[in-house]
């Protein structure tokens, strides 16, 4: 096995890998939907809903058939026309907070946009990033509500509209809270609160009920996300972008639930705990319900364009004179792996770095701990590769050796070759029991390059899905790791590096059209490292120039033992 052969190996095997990962998000398996768990009527475990509306139905406990007025899902003439949204009217206010701007739909109650204040959409720029958006091309809304046969979002003539004291709010100290008041005629008074805190992006969600009328409320909590399922700007096949839904249960912590998947399944899934999520690159939104109480995980398709994934949580009854609170998370932000691995188990887990993730998680941690020594996450990327290299260098060492030995044996096999000539048996015969003898393994150059692709796998999805790296500067032209280099300094210099590993070794290759290959090789990885993030660039320009370094010292002592580097 040649290095030339083993530059081949790395490039087919990567794209390889970024085909496959695009091929699965695309048209691979869906996910069977888990069972769902059978409750009793005192249970009151809601339904999906009939599907005529975006908000659903609950299964109330005295009446399991469903036919109340109150338990019929709202219908489409009393939600309002996503493009007819405009939150400058008299029905929204703003709230905007040292980490959040957000506009609230008093009907409902719904958060229709939220601008991540700290995060812009280009570097330097004003404008901030907007997660949540009401606009009905690129529709994305956080709803949140109370069904049950009392609860005034199971109302046939349409969703409730609240009162807020104010049109704005602004967050002065560490906390602020903006209440919405809703009174039905009968006397049952509903305040949904959002509580905000300072330097975070995680809202709580609180219903207070009272129960005025002259019997028993049934109330029952709800809340969801509704996105547009119409491409959106995003990844491409070098940087495959996940954009869709998520979720977890009890047993599964982390299932991600494409749109592909809002179309051929619904989910219908009884856990405690857990959580639902809309995901995009580098952000979350996700609705966190209360951890120890039981939940029902659901998704649909709306008017053939919206998915819809959220939770039921379980039926409040509130006695007569009664109260009762009934609370909720909702998280709008960066995907920050401390921040939510302390908000619900697995919500850090929408970092998805695939299934080298074992590996990935403490690539991240290492290079979290370095960027905080060198403050700059430039060169924390080179001295993890440093790091990483240098672990990897005894894996190296065998590489090398075990192709210096296998060069040595060729005068050798040419004689095998010669002795046996076509008869493969024989001739495959004799070279097993020349390696025996001698002590090669012909494997032995490959294996070492197998067992180190899964580190730059699992580093590349750390570069790829890490928030910390947007817009993170390095040094001179190199502004932000996330994107590909503006100039193509960094893909020309890693071709360079690999031009110089292949010529660091005579090429033995015979066949033309292997050596035209081998040759112009370093030629088409440059190409594909136009479309890389800078970032993975810098990785694998430092690998590269480490190599050079580690095979200079490799080939200086396999000289000194007499076993020769060279043809």
């Amino acid at each position: 096995m040649e290095s030339q052969r083993s530059l081949l190996v790395i490039g087919l095997l990567l794209v390889s890998y970024l085909l496959w990962v695009e091929y699965q998000d695309a048209y691979g398996p869906k996910p069977v939907s888990a069972p769902v768990q059978q409750t009793t009527a005192n249970q009151g475990v809601p339904s999906v809903g009939s599907g005529n509306g975006d908000v659903p139905a609950s299964t109330s406990v005295t009446n399991a058939s469903n036919n109340s007025a109150a338990d019929v899902p709202v219908g489409q003439s009393a939600v309002p026309q996503a493009n007819a949204v405009d939150t400058q009217s008299e029905r929204f206010i703003t709230v905007k907070t040292d980490t959040l701007d957000i506009s609230i739909d008093l009907l409902g109650g719904d958060v229709v946009r939220a601008d991540l204040v700290k995060y812009p959409v280009t570097q330097g720029a004003d404008d901030s990033y907007q997660l949540l958006k009401p606009d009905d091309a690129r529709l994305h809304i956080a709803q949140s509500g109370l069904v049950g046969k009392s609860g005034p979002d199971a109302n046939a003539k349409g969703r409730p509209l609240y009162s807020a004291n104010k049109k704005s709010y602004k967050l002065e100290g560490d906390i602020l809270s903006v209440p919405l008041t809703w009174e039905s005629a009968e006397g049952l008074k509903v305040t949904k609160t959002f509580v905000f805190r300072r330097k975070q992006h995680v809202i709580d969600v609180n219903f207070d009920v009272k129960n005025n009328t002259s019997a028993p409320a049934t109330v029952q909590q709800f809340a969801q996300l509704k996105q547009t399922t119409a491409d959106q700007p995003g990844g491409s096949m070098f940087m495959p972008i996940y954009r869709g839904g998520a979720y977890s249960t009890q047993e599964d912590k982390y299932e991600k639930f494409a749109f592909g998947d809002f179309e051929d399944d619904k989910l219908n899934v009884v856990t405690v705990g857990g959580w639902t999520g809309m995901i995009e690159h580098y952000f979350v939104t996700a609705w966190v319900p209360p951890q120890e109480q039981t939940n029902t995980i659901t998704s649909r398709i709306f008017n053939n364009k919206y998915a819809i994934i959220g939770y039921t949580g379980e039926l409040t009854t509130v006695p007569v004179d009664g109260e009762a609170t009934i609370s909720s998370q909702l998280y709008m932000g960066p995907k920050t792996q401390s921040v939510l691995k302390a908000i619900a188990p697995g919500l850090d887990l929408t970092v998805d770095y695939g299934f080298l993730w074992m590996i990935s998680q403490p690539l991240f941690s290492l290079l979290m701990w370095i960027q905080g020594i060198v403050i700059n996450w430039g060169l924390a990327i080179i001295c993890v590769t440093i790091v990483v290299k240098g672990a990897m260098y005894w894996l190296t060492k065998k590489q090398y050796e075990s192709m210096a030995k296998m060069r040595n044996l060729q005068p050798k096999m040419a004689q095998l070759k010669e002795r046996f000539g076509d008869d493969r048996q024989k001739m495959s015969q004799a070279m097993m029991e020349m390696y025996k003898k001698e002590k090669v393994n012909p494997m032995g150059g490959c294996f070492p390059l197998l067992l180190q692709m899964p580190i730059f796998l699992a580093l590349y999805w750390v570069l790829l899905e890490s928030v910390e790296l947007r817009h993170a500067d390095f040094i001179f032209w190199i502004t932000d790791l996330s994107v590909a280099d503006p100039y193509y300094v960094l893909p020309i210099l890693t071709g360079a590096s690999m031009f110089l590993l292949q010529r660091l070794q005579p090429m033995t290759i015979t066949d033309p059209l292997q050596q035209k290959i081998m040759t112009y090789m370093p030629v088409a990885m440059s190409i594909f490292f136009f479309f890389f993030p800078a970032g993975l660039v810098l990785y694998w320009l430092v690998s590269n120039i480490i190599t050079l370094v580690q095979a200079k010292i490799i080939y200086a002592s396999m000289e000194r033992r007499g076993l020769s580097a060279k043809k």
